[in-house]
């Protein structure tokens, strides 16, 4: 009995080590590395089962070929050649030009946008959109809730669907595993495309439950499109718990429209293998007014070679000459994000950030709290938004660049999920989103007042410091 005892420790001793090789073959940011190696030594085989579903790496996997990619973003390309006297603003050419090159995120003139910053008008616009559409609908989101919401949306693709209208429907599996498959087999058997984003399937896919599709996008006639932070769910009407819920969803009509049909189409060849480019999915755009209005539609995943997104946020940062505005739910930034904060607080820019007073996940909430203080010690300006929860992600700066999506500012977004948001170079969009910021604000407290009224005992304060070490990994 002894022995057996003994090849079962050997066996797992080896599995460990095995482990915390490929940990720091991996090359990851120190933190993440020293994280893990943490989680696998002091929770025995806890740690490993966690390891196994959360912690591998999945940047350097080719998941879609490159002959494929160049197929998918073919149209998107004919769109862009086919613009004509296109003026890219000077401050921002760099970093136009490094999503451009990393990311195939071409530059669109011509957009104009709703924004939406509460359920009851993005929802309204979604359907009132959705009833008007006649070739196809292209619907993705991280999360649909077999609630009277989700039914109304998806009796509305079925009522379409009916019309011989084409509709392709992507839900996250994670994202939607308390959600019964009768509620997607309805909608297949209505002539819906439905398709699971990376099912976590055992044994098979059950490393990949970490790296989740959290992209909330719609097209339909490849006329109009909505991308920003809002699932479908009734809580992003009517709250959650008695505490209302504040989001940031855009409409947007115009050339981006070609990349947020790109980002989907990439997307579904991922799910069902079909490449879809034919040019009646990107119709042109002769109904939009000629502006200067510029967006991008930037991408970013953990099997993108480069972290497009975190890659953006420092560049912003950086380049930042008057001030950056930013809302998240989620704070847990990674170093470089954190450093350009840092950096650009330090050096005169109003760097200000804006983030829920109570998160809807108490760990993450513990673990923001240190990161925050850091901040703050650097000069970031911090407010905490008071009347329900802030599910925005937002960024505006200096009166000439706003972005808009479905990345938090955290390890989670910038490192694990499938994000997209919409950057915009226009000084009126600019302006409006700023505007949303400075609305939000009235509703905030500030951290530094706040903070002052309150003592943390030192077993709190020891519990936000514990948190912080593990939060590269939620």
């Amino acid at each position: 009995m002894i022995y057996v005892h003994w090849i079962f420790f050997l066996l797992y001793a080896f599995i460990v080590i095995a482990a915390m090789v490929a940990v720091l073959m991996d090359n990851r940011q120190p933190a993440k590395t020293m994280a893990w190696i943490l989680v696998l030594v002091f929770l025995p085989v806890v740690g490993f089962v966690l390891y196994f579903f959360f912690g591998q790496n999945t940047r350097k996997e080719k998941l879609i070929s490159q002959q494929s990619m160049d197929q998918l973003t073919k149209r998107s390309m004919l769109g862009f050649a086919e613009q004509q006297n296109l003026v890219l603003p000077d401050e921002h050419s760099v970093l136009i030009k490094l999503f451009a090159s990393q990311n195939w995120a071409l530059p669109f003139k011509n957009n104009e946008t709703d924004i939406y910053t509460d359920g009851y008008g993005f929802f309204h616009a979604l359907l009132r959109d959705i009833s008007k559409a006649r070739h196809h609908i292209h619907l993705e989101t991280y999360i649909i809730c077999d609630d009277p919401l989700g039914c109304l949306v998806s009796d509305a693709l079925i009522a379409k669907a009916k019309e011989g209208v084409e509709v392709r429907f992507i839900y996250d599996d994670v994202g939607c595993w308390n959600v019964p498959n009768s509620f997607f087999e309805r909608m297949r058997n209505a002539g819906i495309d439905v398709h699971a984003f990376m099912p976590v399937k055992f044994p098979a896919f059950t490393s990949k439950v970490n790296y989740r599709n959290h992209r909330k996008l719609c097209v339909i006639d490849g006329r109009v499109g909505f991308i920003g932070g809002m699932n479908i769910a009734l809580r992003y009407i009517k709250g959650r718990n008695g505490t209302a819920w504040r989001d940031t969803h855009l409409r947007i009509r115009g050339g981006a429209v070609y990349g947020i049909q790109r980002a989907f189409l990439v997307d579904w060849f991922f799910v069902d293998r079909t490449l879809i480019s034919n040019r009646c999915y990107y119709p042109p755009n002769d109904d939009i007014r000629p502006n200067d209005c510029i967006m991008q539609i930037v991408t970013s995943s953990p099997i993108s070679p480069w972290p497009e997104m975190m890659q953006g946020y420092v560049r912003i940062l950086l380049e930042a000459k008057k001030y950056v505005y930013m809302e998240t739910p989620y704070f847990l930034p990674t170093e470089p994000v954190l450093f350009a904060m840092r950096t650009a607080a330090l050096a005169g820019v109003d760097v200000r950030l804006m983030v829920p007073l109570h998160s809807d996940a108490k760990f993450v909430e513990w673990a923001s709290r240190s990161y925050v203080q850091e901040s703050v010690d650097a000069g970031v300006k911090v407010y905490l938004y008071k009347p329900g929860f802030n599910h925005s992600k937002l960024l505006v700066s200096d009166d000439s660049l706003s972005t808009c999506g479905s990345t938090n500012i955290d390890f989670r977004s910038f490192d694990n999920n499938f994000e997209v948001n919409a950057f915009i170079y226009d000084r009126d969009m600019a302006l409006r989103i700023k505007s949303v910021f400075m609305e939000d604000v009235k509703q905030c407290v500030d951290y530094e007042k706040y903070m002052s009224t309150r003592r943390l005992s030192f077993p709190h304060r020891l519990l936000e410091s514990l948190m912080r070490v593990f939060s590269p990994l939620m």
